[in-house]
């Protein structure tokens, strides 16, 4: 093997340790070496240079993930001019709806949740910023699965597949196809039971100059979203909210 293939399967082996502490919350280097097939010398070698890095933590011959992801993380999302832009908007549309509000992109096929803000009648879901979602199994998604390039579009479709989530998650490609044109004509999106059972979720893409940017979405029970009138109250408060948003990103004020 050569000197940079060696170099990258100790890349991509490094990475894999990192997602089985994540997965684990915590692990030996028996537990490692289990998990990845390696003798026990490998992967406790592995975690004492990945304990060097500071991103990860030896409590006592334990490993763990150290809280320098979220500071990375953290810097992440801060450094987002989108965030930057729409995180006082997005709060103040939580605060008037009373419900759970996201801001999400696409990233490798995924949808990827940048921001969240809490109503005081919000969903507790457990989602984060970094949380990514199957882009067929939610509104949010499927309006950014509607806006990419047609190009794009097919390429997640035919790399991610349309796996089922819930009884009512879309997984034939026609169906959900003829879903998006829809999408695309009326300017939003609306669902539920599709990601969540007993979720719903009405979301609207961010144009700025002809570009997809994000979407921004408001989730809530099923007996709310699916109500219409309650529907049409959403739809023009989150358009609103992202004219605010565009405007706010075109000109930086």
């Amino acid at each position: 093997m050569s000197d940079r293939s060696s170099a990258m399967s100790s890349i991509l082996r490094a990475f894999t340790v990192l997602e089985v502490l994540w997965e684990t919350n915590g692990a030996g280097p028996s537990e490692i070496a289990d998990r990845l097939d390696v003798p026990k010398s490998t992967a406790h070698a592995y975690l004492s240079t990945l304990a060097e890095t500071g991103y990860v933590i030896n409590d006592g011959g334990e490993y763990r993930l150290s809280y320098r992801f979220l500071t990375t993380g953290s810097r992440i999302k801060h450094r987002n001019d989108l965030f930057q832009v729409a995180e006082v908007l997005l709060n103040d549309l939580a605060e008037q709806t009373g419900e759970l509000v996201s801001l999400v992109v696409e990233e490798s096929g995924q949808a990827v949740i940048l921001h969240r803000a809490f109503g005081d009648r919000s969903l507790e879901l457990g989602i984060y910023s970094g949380m990514t979602i199957p882009l067929h199994t939610n509104a949010s998604g499927k309006v950014l699965l509607a806006y990419l390039p047609d190009e794009r579009t097919d390429e997640i479709l035919e790399e991610q597949g349309l796996t089922r989530v819930t009884d009512r998650t879309i997984t034939d490609e026609g169906t959900l196809r003829a879903e998006l044109e829809d999408v695309r004509e009326q300017g939003y999106a609306v669902d539920w039971d599709q990601q969540v059972t007993g979720m719903g979720l009405i979301a609207a893409p961010i144009i700025v100059d002809g570009r997809l940017e994000g979407a921004v979405g408001i989730v809530g029970p099923t007996g709310r979203i699916s109500d219409e009138d309650y529907q049409r109250t959403l739809r023009r408060k989150v358009q609103e909210t992202i004219d605010s948003i565009t405007i706010k990103y075109r000109y930086g004020t």
